[in-house]
C-alpha cells in the first residue's frame, strides 16, 4: 500500500475509533434530540478512566429544559445569601423574641364563619432587633383541640421581616392561631447547599458475588472522583442513570444487592442554627391574644374559595375528621366491610416509599379477608401482593426503586415506577396510587424533576390506553427532624421544595391529589415522616371516596 493509502486508511481508523467512543459516552454526555434513541441500546458495562467529579444527570430534550428552568424559578427561595462564616446567633431570627398580632376585624364586628383571618407576624433577632428581610421558613395553623379541628394557614413573606399567615375561618367558636419558626433564614443557605450539588449524609453500595468473590463499590449519579472504571446502570426504557464503581475481577453483571448508610455526623459550627427549641421548630408567641372566637356565617355571606390571592386550603379538620375543600366528598369508612365493599372487584397497586407501604398496611391490617401472600421479600421494599378471593380485591405495593435508603436488599426489586406503569393494563377496575418524595431529599432537586417527569409520562401513556384508570397521586409530608444531621439530610425545607414540584408538574391532569402536607400540618398531632394512625385513616378515606364518590369530580 503507497502513502497515500496508508494516509486514508489512517483517517478511516481514526474516525472509527471516535464514532465507537461517542457512541459508548453518550450517556455521559448532554445529547442532542436526534441521537436520543441510542440510548435505549446501552448495555450495562464497565466504562474505564471515566472520572465523574459531579452529579451527571439524564438529558433533556428542549421542552424539558424549558419546564425544568421554570419550575426551578417556581421553588426559589427569597434570600439565600452564602452562608455567613462564623456562623453566629446574633443576627439570626429568634422565635422567641418575635411575635404575631391578631388584628381586628376588617369593617369591625365578630369573627363569622367563612372569614378570612390575617395574622401579621414579626421577626426579631437574637440582639433583639427587628429583621429587615425574609427568608424565614414558617408554618401556621388554626385549630381546636376540643373540637379536633385544625386548618393550615397559607404564610406569605413580605421580605421586610414581616409576614401573614392566612387562614379560612371555617367552623365556630374558639380558634387559636399557633405559628412555627421551622428555620430561621440563616440556616437555609446551608440546608439548600447540603444538597445542591452532590447528595449528602447517605452513601449508596452495591455487593458484586460470583463464586467465591463477594465485592462490595459504592453507587450513585454523583460518585466521587475515582479512576476506578464505572458499572452503567442506566434504565434502557426510562433513561434513569445509576452508576456503581466496578468491582477488582468481577463483572458489572454480577451486582446482586443494594443498600445505604448513613454517614456519620460530624460536629459542625452551624449545629447551632439548627437545635430543636432554639433556632429550629420554635413557637412564636402571640403579641395579646392568640385567638378569635367565630360565630356563625351571616345570609347571603358570600363564599370564600381562595384566600390572599392564592387557593384557598385543600380541607381541614373537624371532630378529628378531614374535610375535603376541592370539591370531593370525604367519607367515613369506618368498618371492613365498608372498605371491602368499596375495593370489591379492584385491583389497587401501590408504588413509592414507605409513606405509601403505611397505606397498603393499613389496609391489610383492618381487613381479616385480605390475605397478604407470604414472599419472603424484604419488609421495606417488598414487593407485597394481597389478595382478597371472595370479594375480588386484588393489591399490590413495591418500592420505586433506587435510590433507596435502605437495608441490602435485591437489585431485581428494584423497578422503577414508570416501567410499573408500563406493564399496567389499567381500566376502570384499576387504581394506581404514587407516592415519591423521601428519598430524593438528599438528592439534587434535577434528579427529582427527571424523575418524576419519567413518571409523569408513564401515567399519560396509562391514561391514554385506559382512560378509565385513577391515578393516585401522594404528597410529601412534614417530618420534624430531631437533630441538626436529620435536617439537613431531608427536613421539612426540602420536602417543600419536592412538594411543590410534585404538584406542579401534576397540575390540571386527571389525576387525584392527596394532600398529605396539609393533612399534617393542620393536625394536632406529631410530625413524623410516618403520619400517626389517626392521620394515615383519614387519609385512607380520602383514597377511598375517589375510588367510590358519592358524587362526580
Amino acid at each position: 500500500m503507497n502513502r497515500a493509502g496508508l494516509l486514508k486508511f489512517g483517517i478511516l481508523f481514526l474516525l472509527l475509533g471516535l464514532f465507537v467512543f461517542t457512541f459508548y459516552s453518550m450517556d455521559f454526555l448532554e445529547i442532542p434530540k436526534s441521537m436520543k434513541p441510542r440510548i435505549k441500546n446501552i448495555r450495562v458495562s464497565g466504562d474505564p478512566g471515566m472520572n465523574r467529579p459531579s452529579c451527571t444527570f439524564r438529558p433533556l430534550t428542549p421542552e424539558e429544559t424549558h419546564e425544568e428552568n421554570q419550575l426551578l424559578d417556581s421553588i426559589v427561595w427569597p434570600n439565600i445569601p452564602s452562608a455567613p462564616s462564623p456562623v453566629s446567633l446574633n443576627g439570626t431570627s429568634n422565635a422567641a423574641q418575635s411575635n404575631f398580632v391578631i388584628p381586628p376585624r376588617r369593617g369591625g364586628g365578630p369573627w363569622l364563619v367563612g372569614d378570612q383571618l390575617e395574622v401579621r407576624i414579626k421577626m426579631y433577632n437574637f440582639e433583639g432587633r427587628p429583621k429587615n428581610h425574609g427568608g424565614d421558613f414558617l408554618l401556621a395553623r388554626l385549630h381546636n383541640r376540643t373540637l379536633e379541628a385544625g386548618v393550615a394557614g397559607r404564610v406569605v413573606d413580605h421580605l421586610d421581616g414581616t409576614y401573614s399567615a392566612v387562614f379560612s375561618l371555617l367552623w365556630e367558636g374558639n380558634s387559636h392561631v399557633q405559628v412555627t419558626l421551622v428555620h430561621p433564614s440563616e440556616a437555609i443557605p446551608f440546608v439548600h447547599r447540603f444538597t445542591s450539588e452532590m447528595p449528602n449524609g447517605v452513601n449508596f453500595y452495591s455487593t458484586f458475588h460470583s463464586g467465591s468473590l463477594t465485592q462490595t463499590t459504592m453507587c450513585s449519579v454523583c460518585l466521587p472522583p475515582s479512576q476506578q472504571p464505572l458499572c452503567n446502570y442506566t434504565d434502557r426504557r426510562t433513561g434513569e442513570l445509576w452508576f456503581c464503581y466496578k468491582p477488582k475481577n468481577l463483572s458489572c453483571d454480577a451486582r446482586i444487592k443494594h443498600h445505604s448508610v448513613y454517614q456519620k455526623s460530624q460536629k459542625a459550627e452551624e449545629d447551632i442554627l439548627f437545635k430543636i427549641g432554639v433556632t429550629m421548630n420554635v413557637p412564636i408567641p402571640a403579641s395579646g391574644p392568640d385567638h378569635v372566637t367565630v360565630f356563625p356565617k351571616t345570609k347571603g355571606q358570600p363564599a370564600v374559595n381562595s384566600i390572599k390571592g392564592g387557593p384557598g386550603p385543600a380541607g381541614y379538620y373537624y371532630n378529628g375528621l378531614w374535610i375535603s375543600q376541592s370539591g370531593t366528598t370525604v367519607k367515613q369508612f369506618n368498618t371492613a366491610s365498608a372498605i371491602s365493599q368499596c375495593l370489591k372487584d379492584k385491583v389497587l397497586h401501590m408504588y413509592g416509599d414507605s409513606t405509601v407501604r403505611q397505606w397498603f398496611e393499613f389496609l391489610f391490617g383492618v381487613l381479616p379477608d385480605l390475605k397478604v401472600y407470604n414472599l419472603h421479600r424484604m419488609k421495606q421494599s417488598g414487593p407485597y401482593t394481597a389478595l382478597d378471593y371472595d370479594k375480588n380485591i386484588f393489591v399490590t405495593y413495591r418500592c420505586h426503586g433506587l435510590p433507596l435508603r435502605i437495608v441490602p436488599s435485591p437489585i431485581t426489586e428494584l423497578h422503577y415506577v414508570a416501567n410499573e406503569l408500563d406493564g399496567i393494563t389499567g381500566g376502570k377496575t384499576t387504581v394506581v396510587v404514587i407516592g415519591v418524595w423521601a428519598h430524593f431529599t438528599t438528592f439534587p432537586i434535577k434528579y427529582y424533576i427527571r424523575r418524576i417527569m419519567s413518571i409523569r409520562k408513564a401515567v399519560v401513556r396509562l391514561l391514554a390506553r385506559a382512560p378509565g384508570t385513577k391515578i393516585i397521586i401522594r404528597t410529601a409530608n412534614l417530618k420534624n427532624s430531631p437533630n441538626p444531621f436529620l435536617a439537613l439530610l431531608g427536613g421539612d425545607w426540602p420536602s417543600l421544595q419536592r412538594d411543590r414540584i410534585l404538584r406542579t408538574m401534576f397540575k390540571g391532569m386527571d389525576v387525584y391529589l392527596v394532600d398529605a402536607w396539609e393533612m399534617t400540618v393542620a393536625h394536632h398531632l406529631y410530625h413524623d415522616i410516618h403520619p400517626p394512625r389517626p392521620i394515615i385513616k383519614n387519609m385512607i378515606d380520602v383514597v377511598l371516596s375517589y375510588i367510590c364518590p358519592s358524587n362526580k369530580r
